[in-house]
């Protein structure tokens, strides 16, 4: 898991160099949240705090 200060900018930005990404930022009680794939299998996450 990887914070950022701003999910939509961040998401926006890995979607445009490629970036599978498999989840859409997504509010969650405490923050919202998106995830990717890394190519090999593994999802990571973004999360942003608030």
């Amino acid at each position: 898991m990887f914070f950022v200060d701003d999910i939509q900018k961040e998401y926006q930005r890995l979607k445009k160099l490629g970036v599978k990404l498999t989840m859409e930022p997504t509010k969650t009680p405490g923050s919202t949240i998106a995830r990717f794939d890394d190519t090999v299998g593994n999802l990571i996450q973004i999360t942003q705090l608030g």
